[in-house]
């Protein structure tokens, strides 16, 4: 389980993998300067849809002078799945901002990582 950190905000509970793919969204946003919201249930990337109700939740508000930090407890590797990728880019360019979602295709996620 990874964690992103948000200034001095606590650090916010993410699936290694789920948190690669969000790091890759923010990373390529910011490199374009565009700002945007980060929203979280509480444990993204353990399954919850859009119907999930209740429990832990926060947002943030990321721009170019935010201080990130993104901690992986796994090991390094697995390939990035663009399909996902383009699901996650497509969230964050909403007025509801990035937010974990389902990884596209994980039935077959020995194709992809």
């Amino acid at each position: 389980m990874g964690s992103f950190i948000y200034g001095t905000a606590p650090a916010v509970s993410i699936e290694d993998r789920t948190l690669k793919h969000l790091q890759a969204v923010i990373v390529a946003k910011l490199r374009r300067r565009e700002n945007f919201a980060f929203s979280w249930d509480e444990e993204p990337g353990v399954g919850e849809d859009e119907s999930h109700v209740g429990g832990a939740h926060g947002s943030v508000w990321v721009n170019e002078s935010a201080s990130l930090y993104f901690k992986y407890d796994g090991p390094r590797g697995g390939r990035l799945n663009q399909a996902w990728l383009e699901v996650l880019m497509q969230a964050a360019n909403t007025s509801t901002g990035l937010r974990a979602v389902p990884e596209p295709g994980a039935e077959q996620a020995d194709d992809v990582t």
